[in-house]
Order: C-alpha cells, then structure tokens, then sequence
C-alpha cells in the first residue's frame, strides 16, 4: 500500500511519515481502529512502526474528517533563515568593513547570530583574523601580502 524502503543492514521496511499517515488514512477509511491499526503496523513493520500516540493521533485526524497527509502551514520565520539576499547583504556589510561584529551582522540581516556564523563560516567560507573576517582560502602571496599590510 505505501513505498517501502529497506537499508543493506537492516532487515525492518523504513518509511517516512508521509507514508504512514497514507496507510493510517487508508485504514481509517476501512474502519479499523487505532489499535488495530498499530497492530497492523507492528506485524508489517516491526520496530521501525510509529509509536501508538502517533497512530492514535492521525486516526482521529482522518476520522475528522482530515484529507491531508501533509504537516499544516505554521505561521512565524521560515524554516530557513538563509537564502541569497541575506547571504548576499552580509557579505556586502563585511566587505565593507572587515571588522563587523557579528551582533552588527544579525541586526543588519535580522537573523540570529548563529544563523550569521553559519553564512559566515558555511556560505561565504571566511573566518575571523586578527579582528577581520578574511576568506579562508588565501594563497600564499595573498597570505604573505596581508602580513606585510598587518605589521605597518
């Protein structure tokens, strides 16, 4: 009834929660209970079941009268706060002036400091030198040439 996925090492059927809510849904439609939809569940799938909460949670959902299987829209920041402009105004502030403070950063963006470490570390591949965020990959003669700039 639904996709099932199996690893090399493990002899269990994996599937992800989109497809147990499919199965759960078709149960519900059958008439099943929830408990006899987790002992269906268990005998197919083993440990790699959803948990008897889940179950009775979805059932009750699709009794409901529910049509999706899919999470509800959540309201608040998107799930990633990381996306082209940001990355871009960051990397636009700290060309600006090397010495940004990473507080300064999240307040210019209006994303949290760990999200800025991130774009800093992860997307635009800088890090922190001598009070400067400098790109990590400097060749020797850009490396050499801003040791000689530092000690003036």
């Amino acid at each position: 009834c639904a996709r099932v996925k199996q690893t090399r090492f493990d002899t269990s059927p994996k599937m992800d929660k989109i497809e147990y809510r499919a199965v759960i849904k078709y149960f519900v439609l059958k008439g099943l209970t929830a408990t006899e939809i987790k002992n269906e569940l268990d005998s197919t799938l083993g440990d790699s079941s959803p948990s008897f909460s889940t179950v009775k949670k979805w059932a009750a959902e699709f009794k409901r009268d529910r049509s999706s299987i899919f999470d509800d829209e959540r309201s608040g920041r998107s799930k990633t706060a990381t996306n082209e402009e940001i990355i871009q105004k960051i990397h636009d502030s700290v060309l600006n002036d090397r010495r940004v403070k990473v507080r300064e950063l999240s307040n210019i963006a209006n994303i949290s400091i760990d999200r800025v470490h991130n774009i800093l570390h992860e997307h635009l591949h800088m890090r922190k030198l001598s009070a400067r965020w400098v790109p990590r990959l400097l060749t020797v003669d850009q490396k050499r040439i801003r040791t000689n700039i530092s000690q003036e």
